[in-house]
């Protein structure tokens, strides 16, 4: 079976993981954690990039940094994963669903006027498979009525926007380095802070609530608890594993590139031939290569996924609305109101792609879609 992902990991980490364990400093903020964090900084030109155990919790951070509370409404787009609007909700925040573009399935600025009340405290816009959402009118929008804006940018770590790096233009943003990631640790993600009235006091959340950051620093004689927050802080074991994809970020995602350019070059005759739909990429955005998806009509797309398991390929649908959950009822979620997001939760398939696909296997999978009919 040909799986749909696998995560990436090079020699180089395990080198890496060797010598924190040496060096015997295995919990967080080591050597690694910081030397990872400067190479974000430096790379994206963010103010400051803190390490955290989760892009989950990398979101949380955000609501607590903003001081989400009941009665707060937070925009996020109906078509992403649960994360997204948990953190907001765990503060009492009620979560306002948007519909997605049909083309690049992002948060649609247009109809986000709309959803703008004198509530709105925050507009969540997620990077849907690396490729930038519009982030002008979503940010002149957000600034037109107070709101601030957090990037989601689990899927879209070196991507751009109108030349702008993905993470870079909000007031905060989130990153994923969970195993399905174009760069992994298993289990870690990363707190972007563009906006350097939050730097301090991010510190101090991810610090369980504590100066303990100033204390290293040398600006205090000791730490104490000062605010709210948890342990937040990645193992210097999982940092080291991550450095070492990220030093190998350009190969990586050259890698990662030619596979989705052979899928986009081989099968658009197929979906052509079929009306399916393969993702779109507008000229001013640039994309990571994170994921490489169909969008099936007609009710197909169960057929088509059972067709390439007997053929020895794997491939997965992707997130349902959240605005049909249980949850996502509870909290005023209704059908009809976001309708592509509807349509496209039934149509998307995704195809294998990981770091280390061959091109046999690749061809493997091309060809079994192309024999679908």
């Amino acid at each position: 079976m040909i799986q749909f992902t696998r995560p990436g990991f090079l020699v180089s980490g395990l080198i890496k993981i060797q010598e924190a364990l040496a060096a015997g400093r295995l919990s967080g903020d080591g050597p690694f954690c910081r030397t990872t964090e400067k190479l974000l900084e430096t790379e994206l030109g963010t103010r400051r990039a803190l390490l955290t155990t989760s892009c989950t919790h990398a979101l949380e951070m955000s609501a607590l940094l903003l001081d989400i509370a009941p009665g707060d409404e937070v925009i996020v787009p109906a078509f992403t994963f649960v994360s997204t609007v948990n953190a907001f909700v765990l503060r009492g925040a009620r979560p306002v669903f948007a519909d997605v573009r049909p083309d690049t399935l992002n948060l649609d600025e247009e109809r986000l006027p709309q959803l703008v009340t004198p509530r709105t405290k925050a507009i969540v816009p997620v990077h849907y498979a690396g490729v930038g959402c519009e982030m002008d009118a979503i940010t002149a929008i957000a600034k037109g009525c107070g709101a601030a804006v957090i990037e989601d940018n689990a899927h879209g770590l070196y991507g751009t926007y109108r030349g702008k790096m993905l993470g870079t233009i909000g007031a905060l943003a989130t990153q994923s380095f969970h195993d399905t990631k174009n760069f992994t640790c298993g289990e870690g993600g990363a707190l972007l802070v563009n906006d350097p009235h939050f730097v301090e006091r991010a510190e101090i959340i991810r610090e369980k609530g504590t100066n303990r950051s100033r204390f290293f620093r040398g600006q205090v004689d000791k730490y104490t608890w000062v605010d709210v927050g948890s342990s937040y802080v990645l193992s210097d074991i999982l940092a080291a594993l991550l450095l070492s994809q990220l030093e190998a970020r350009h190969e990586i995602q050259q890698r990662r590139a030619r596979i989705w350019n052979r899928y986009a070059t081989e099968l658009a005759d197929w979906a052509a031939s079929l009306g399916v739909r393969l993702p779109t990429v507008p000229a001013h955005c640039e994309q990571t290569f994170h994921m490489f998806y169909l969008l099936i009509p007609g009710a197909r797309r169960s057929a088509f996924i059972d067709h390439l398991k007997a053929r020895d390929v794997q491939s997965v649908f992707h997130y349902q609305p959240l605005h049909l959950s249980p949850m996502g009822i509870a909290h005023g979620g209704t059908a009809g109101s976001c309708p592509v997001t509807e349509r496209v939760a039934d149509e998307l398939v995704r195809l294998p792609l990981y770091n280390e696909l061959t091109e046999h296997d690749q061809g493997v999978v091309i060809d079994a879609v192309r024999s679908f009919r």
